[in-house]
């Protein structure tokens, strides 16, 4: 019930307070933290796939995929004002694919069979998949940020 053309509104509020400001205020009191205590990490931001395009538009996707890509904006912007400030906090944004998790069962309202129709019969990556990439891009050099982290299924089409 996100469309744009007839969308509830609570429902934009709740995605937006939910992928966008949630986020927003849990970033701050971390980085707040971080410079209390003088020591700086890396922050990930999860991005999704619909921070990199817009899949079910016609389906009402449309006001998801903003605050996804709104997200994006959220994630490269902290990344810019840490350097900005001069501090070695880096951050990134990770955006997995079809992933075995209950989102397609939450979203199909607890239809299994509508979340299985809903993966199009593609195998899933696996929660431990999404872990590697974290590790991977946590274990890179302090010299080295990885930005964007974008995974999918190889079935996987858009």
């Amino acid at each position: 019930d996100a469309s744009l053309f007839n969308g509830n509104t609570s429902s934009w509020v709740e995605m937006v307070s939910t992928n966008l400001l949630g986020g927003c205020m849990v970033t701050r009191e971390v980085v707040r933290d971080m410079q209390r205590r003088g020591q700086w990490g890396h922050i990930f931001n999860a991005v999704g796939l619909s921070g990199h395009r817009i899949p079910d538009a016609a389906a009402g996707g449309t006001f998801f995929a903003a605050t996804k890509h709104a997200l994006r904006c959220v994630t490269e912007g902290l990344r810019q004002e840490a350097r900005a400030a001069g501090v070695p906090l880096r951050v990134s944004g990770i955006s997995p694919g079809l992933v075995q998790t209950e989102f397609f069962e939450t979203r199909a309202f607890g239809d299994k069979e509508k979340a299985r129709a809903a993966t199009n019969g593609i195998a899933p990556l696996d929660p431990a998949d999404v872990a590697r990439a974290l590790l991977w891009a946590l274990a890179a050099p302090d010299h080295m940020e990885v930005n964007d982290i974008v995974i999918r299924p190889t079935q996987q089409l858009i």
